[in-house]
């Protein structure tokens, strides 16, 4: 099985990408997602959050209230750096769960893995290949702070976000391909369509030689 890695900057497309490779017929596993199940309640970090950060995170029906929580931790470096501590961990135990899984299902298959924090979280050292998007910084904080199509930030909390994050310009040097999210949808999907004719090869030139399978 091909493992790539698909990460990127905050807002520059990486969801876009995802969907497209899934189309085409790739394996994905979200990391945000995840990370998402880890803090409701019974997830393997909900109760350490909880006591980290205390109960005023939750919501009356005691779920992490996760805008409260990016609230805090988006401000303060330390406290970003404490939750990825938390988190991280089970999130990555289930990503490498998860696709074995894939494996065992489909031994030729193409798995993404998409993260936001993937580089951060050393997982792109599992992986066979990286792929990262980017867009200009004005059209990520434009995204950030649109309301309807944006996700309303703030334009504060949306420099705090993106400063939070590894700089793209460092994500893109680390990166095997570039996905230019900067244009229009068909120019993406242009992109993304030879990308997986490049994977598919990949993987095809893996199942005729068994010593470099995974």
């Amino acid at each position: 099985m091909l493992r790539v890695g698909l990460t990127g900057g905050i807002a520059t497309g990486k969801t876009t990408v995802v969907a497209m490779l899934r189309e085409l017929g790739c394996r994905v596993l979200e990391a945000d997602k995840i990370a998402h199940q880890m803090i409701e309640p019974g997830g393997a970090a909900y109760d350490e959050v909880v006591r980290e950060f205390g109960r005023g995170i939750l919501t009356p029906e005691g779920l992490v209230d996760r805008k409260k929580l990016g609230a805090i931790v988006f401000a303060d470096p330390k406290r970003l750096a404490r939750l990825n501590a938390i988190v991280h961990p089970p999130v990555l135990e289930e990503q490498s769960r998860q696709l074995a899984a894939f494996e065992h299902a489909d031994p030729y298959a193409i798995a993404v893995v998409e993260a936001a924090l993937l580089i951060e979280a050393g997982f792109d050292k599992k992986l066979d290949y990286l792929v990262v998007t980017w867009c200009t910084p004005e059209q990520q904080l434009a995204r950030l702070t649109q309301s309807g199509t944006g996700r309303g930030l703030t334009v504060e909390q949306a420099r705090q976000r993106i400063a939070s994050q590894m700089p793209s310009e460092e994500k893109r040097r680390r990166a095997d391909e570039v996905i230019d999210c900067s244009g229009t949808v068909e120019h993406t999907r242009a992109q993304v369509i030879a990308l997986f004719a490049k994977l598919k090869g990949m993987q095809d030139g893996k199942s005729k030689n068994p010593a470099v399978r995974s």
